[in-house]
């Protein structure tokens, strides 16, 4: 692997797809080992932007507009960090030899949505999952529900983030709202939706897997310690690292990790969500790219989740060792309004072992991420403890 000089002819280009806070980071840790980046997003000053070399605002289903930005910067590598992407045009590319899609074109079709993903997971690799259906109208997502799923249950749309769209239903009078809020809350209109049963289980992980190239070139799979995390609403609230668990489970985790990301191959990080019931697992999800839960490695690891995204892209070899447990708690907007203020930041730094991160999204709403704390402490209790306290101090407010 070769690595030129930004803005010049030797430069190495990479183009991100998706430019929030998890791709800011990204471009961040590209930068750090001189990497040309450019940054699309679909709304302006998007927190990418703000650090990339170049930016631009287009739709990214749109295949013209994908193409034409793409003919325009010649990337070497395109990373694609949202679901809301035409994924024809990337095939189109992949096919022609003309940049490297991230991790592969496969990887990125089979997991921009919650159908794919868990029909490789649960169908052709055979790893235990919840019990799901897929439904593409009202009546047959009751039909699923009444005669597979049962209640309660948990329907999503099959492409959304961040909780958006999900509800959990108790009973068939709930039915026809879940669809039409799914349906709403997708970031792709696609008249899909899942309904999931729901699991008894002790805690989820996410269990970051990276795929890197060794110092002889020999794809090898790399796993950081399991981060726990709490959701609300669908939507990931704190996070820590390390979460405790059974050698056992931990061993059947890191080997369904490998299945699900072998299959999909390629290079760069992938984050794997895990049910753990006593020494038990279930597959939930899996993205290739960094999680939100993920955060929480900024404060622990050697070497951040976007870190070892951005060296298993370029094929160098990564560290996902542990240096301390930490913990993550989101900041939320709690305003609906543009360029907020943020108070009590320097409260909440005075706590030893406490950072923060302001993602710098140009508009609030009361709940969208716009920063998250991170803390250390000598164990996850600590740690928790320390980045519920420092998140209670910081408030928002407009100017």
């Amino acid at each position: 692997m070769n690595l030129g000089t930004p803005l010049s002819p030797s430069s190495l280009r990479v183009m991100l797809l998706g430019s929030g806070e998890l791709g800011k980071e990204v471009i961040i840790s590209l930068q750090k080992l001189g990497v040309e980046v450019i940054a699309v997003d679909r709304y302006a000053n998007a927190p990418g932007h703000q650090v990339a070399h170049r930016s631009h605002v287009i739709d990214m289903t749109d295949a013209k507009k994908l193409t034409d930005i793409i003919q325009l910067e010649q990337p070497h590598y395109i990373v694609p960090e949202i679901e809301a992407i035409n994924t024809g045009v990337l095939e189109e590319i992949e096919k022609a030899g003309s940049a490297i899609i991230i991790p592969s074109v496969k990887a990125v079709q089979l997991t921009m949505d919650r159908e794919g993903i868990r029909k490789l997971a649960s169908e052709t690799l055979s790893l235990p999952t919840s019990g799901y259906g897929f439904a593409r109208s009202l009546d047959e997502l009751r039909d699923v529900i009444l005669k597979k799923v049962g209640f309660p249950c948990f329907i999503k749309p099959t492409m959304s983030s961040s909780g958006k769209g999900q509800s959990k239903i108790h009973s068939e009078a709930e039915i026809a709202n879940a669809w039409d809020y799914a349906a709403s809350g997708g970031r792709v209109d696609q008249g899909v939706v899942i309904a999931e049963g729901m699991v008894d289980f002790d805690y989820e992980i996410t269990l970051l897997t990276v795929r890197a190239k060794d110092s002889k070139g020999v794809i090898t799979t790399h796993y950081c310690e399991p981060i726990g995390h709490r959701q609300e609403n669908g939507d990931y609230v704190e996070s820590w690292q390390p979460q405790p668990m059974s050698d056992n489970a931990l061993l059947k985790s890191k080997e369904m990790a490998k299945k699900v990301t072998d299959a999909l191959g390629g290079l760069g990080l992938f984050g794997v969500e895990l049910f753990i019931k006593g020494d038990e697992v279930l597959f939930s999800e899996a993205s290739p790219r960094p999680h939100d839960t993920g955060m929480v490695t900024m404060m622990t690891q050697r070497q951040s989740e976007f870190e070892l995204h951005a060296k298993a892209i370029l094929g160098l070899p990564v560290d996902t060792q542990l240096i301390n447990p930490g913990a993550s708690a989101v900041i939320y907007g709690n305003l609906d309004a543009e360029a907020i203020m943020f108070e009590g930041v320097d409260k909440a730094l005075a706590i030893k072992g406490v950072d923060v991160r302001l993602f710098g999204k140009p508009q609030s709403f009361k709940k969208r991420r716009m920063g998250v704390v991170l803390a250390e402490g000598k164990d996850i209790s600590e740690a928790r403890s320390k980045a519920q306290q420092a998140q209670a101090l910081i408030k928002t407010k407009v100017q």
